[in-house]
């Protein structure tokens, strides 16, 4: 993997940490960067309503129409 430093203030500042004797390489100040930052939490879904989920759902405001059948059902025979 090829990382670019594109910031020279974050390049500045792992070349002080490495000249100061504390990482050997790059990836150790990384490393210690990464594994000294807080995990995301994971985010929890609540449930929503069918009429929530479909305003939050991108096909809001397509112009889809979407409309419930008034008949009533089939019956169905399992013989």
């Amino acid at each position: 993997m090829t990382i670019e430093i594109q910031q020279p203030e974050l390049e500045a500042l792992i070349q002080r940490r490495m000249e100061s004797g504390r990482f050997a390489t790059v990836e150790d100040a990384l490393l210690e960067a990464l594994l000294g930052s807080p995990e995301p939490e994971p985010q929890l879904r609540t449930k929503l309503s069918l009429g929530q989920f479909l305003r939050e759902s991108p096909l809001w405001g397509s112009g889809l129409e979407i409309e419930r059948s008034q008949e009533l059902p089939r019956m169905i025979d399992f013989e």
